[in-house]
C-alpha cells in the first residue's frame, strides 16, 4: 500500500490546482478518497472525529449485500436447473447465474459512475460517493432477464431526474434504485411484471419440463394458487428478482448493518410490524380462500419485503430524520406494503410503490413530530 500511496502523491499536482490535469481534479479526488481516508483534517474548533466517511459507509452497504447477491446468482442458476431438469452441481448452478448476473452489475456501474463523474466535472465538485451502494442495488432488484439497454435507461432516469437535479447525493428526494425499478415497471412493464421471472429457453418453450410455469408466489397467490412453503421462501429457492427472494440472505445482511449501527433498526423493525399487523387484521375480515386469507407472516418472506425494509426503506437521506418519526415511517410503509399487494391485483408487488409513497411524506412526518415536541414542550412550560 505504501508503494501505492507514493505512487497517488506522485501524480497529485498534475490534477491539482494549476496542473495540466487540474480540470480532471473531481475525478482524480474520487479515486484518491476511495483507496485511501482524506488527509486534511479540522483546525480549529471541536469537531467529532471518526474514522469512517461516507465512502467507508457505503462500503459496508456494500458488503451488507454481499449474501443476497452471492444467492441471487446461485438461485439463478438453480431454478434454470429446476425448469429444464437439468442435473447441473452447485458451482455449475453459481458460475452460470454469475455469468448472467455480472452484466447487469457493471452496466449499473458504469453507466451511474459516468454520469456521476459528467456531474461532478461539469459542477468542480467532489464525485459523490452514493452511487456506490446504488450500483448494486439496482441489478439486484430486477429480475436476471431484464435487456441491458433497457437497464442502462432506467439508470440514467434514476441518476439524472432521481438526484443530480436535486443536487446530488443526500438532496434526494426519493430513492434511486427504486426509482430505476418504478422506471421499468411504468415504462417496460412486460420486462417486470412481477408475475413470471426469466428462465432461459422459457420464452422460446424449449427444454422446459411439464409443470414449470416460472410464476413468482405474488402471482400465484394473487391468483389464488398454491405457493411454496414459508420455509422455501424463507431460504429463497423460487422465482424473483435477483436479490430479492432470500429472506435468510437478506437478514444475514441485516445483522451487519445493525452491528455496524449504519443502518436504523427502528425502521426495519416498524416496517414488519406494520406488514405483519396489517396482514393479521386482514385473516380476520377475510373471506375463505381469498387472498386476505393468505397467512401474515408469509408476507414477509415473498417477494421484495423484506429486501425493502432492511436496504431501502432505511435509506438514510429518503427516510425520517427524527427518531419517534423513525417508527412511523416505517410502519406505514409495512402497512401501505400489503394493502397495495392485496387490493391491487394488477401489481402483485407492492414494496416499491410503498417506499416512494413514504419517501415523499418523509418530511412531513418529522414536521409533525418535531411541531409536537415543540409544542409539548410550550405546555409543559406554561405549567411550571
Amino acid at each position: 500500500m505504501k508503494v501505492l500511496k507514493k505512487l497517488v502523491d506522485n501524480i497529485k499536482p498534475t490534477f491539482s490546482k494549476g496542473g495540466k490535469l487540474s480540470f480532471l481534479h473531481s475525478t482524480f479526488d474520487a479515486f484518491e478518497t476511495f483507496l485511501f481516508v482524506p488527509d486534511h483534517v479540522t483546525k480549529k474548533g471541536v469537531h467529532v472525529r471518526d474514522s469512517i466517511d461516507l465512502k467507508r459507509t457505503m462500503t459496508m452497504v456494500i458488503l451488507a449485500l454481499m449474501p443476497a447477491l452471492l444467492f441471487g446468482m446461485y438461485n439463478t442458476g438453480y431454478q434454470h436447473n429446476l425448469a429444464t431438469g437439468g442435473d447441473m452441481a452447485f458451482w455449475d448452478m453459481f458460475f452460470f447465474g454469475f455469468l448472467k448476473v455480472l452484466p447487469l452489475i457493471i452496466v449499473s456501474y458504469a453507466v451511474g459512475l459516468g454520469i456521476e463523474f459528467i456531474a461532478a466535472q461539469i459542477r468542480g465538485h467532489e464525485v459523490n460517493e452514493g452511487y456506490l451502494v446504488t450500483g448494486m442495488l439496482i441489478p439486484l432488484i430486477m429480475p436476471v432477464d431484464v435487456p441491458l439497454w433497457i437497464l442502462s435507461l432506467s439508470v440514467i432516469f434514476a441518476v439524472i431526474v432521481g438526484k443530480e437535479v436535486f443536487g446530488g447525493t443526500g438532496m434526494n428526494i426519493w430513492n434511486p434504485a427504486l426509482l430505476s425499478r418504478a422506471f421499468v415497471f411504468f415504462a417496460y412493464p412486460s420486462q417486470i411484471s412481477g408475475d413470471k421471472i426469466w428462465i432461459e429457453g422459457l420464452s422460446k418453450g424449449e427444454g422446459i419440463v411439464d409443470g414449470f410455469s416460472g410464476a413468482t408466489p405474488l402471482a400465484n397467490a394473487a391468483a389464488g394458487q398454491d405457493i411454496p412453503s414459508f420455509m422455501d421462501m424463507f431460504i429463497g429457492l423460487i422465482p424473483g428478482s435477483i436479490g430479492e427472494t432470500s429472506a435468510l440472505a437478506i437478514l444475514i445482511g441485516a445483522a451487519l448493518l445493525l452491528l455496524t449501527g449504519i443502518a436504523s433498526w427502528k425502521i426495519m423493525i416498524s416496517t414488519f410490524a406494520g406488514g405483519l399487523l396489517t396482514g393479521l387484521l386482514l385473516n380476520l375480515l377475510a373471506p375463505e380462500g381469498s387472498y386476505m386469507a393468505l397467512p401474515a407472516v408469509n408476507h414477509l418472506v415473498m417477494g421484495g419485503f423484506a429486501f425493502g425494509a432492511v436496504f431501502m426503506a432505511t435509506d438514510p437521506v429518503t427516510g425520517s430524520q427524527t427518531e419517534r418519526g423513525k417508527w412511523i415511517y416505517g410502519f406505514l410503509i409495512g402497512v401501505m406494503a400489503i394493502l397495495i399487494r392485496v387490493f391491487n391485483p394488477g401489481y402483485p408487488e407492492g414494496m416499491m410503490l410503498a417506499i416512494l409513497l413514504l419517501n415523499t411524506f418523509a418530511p412531513f412526518i418529522d414536521h409533525f413530530v418535531v411541531q409536537s415536541n415543540i409544542k409539548r414542550r410550550l405546555r409543559r412550560a406554561a405549567v411550571k
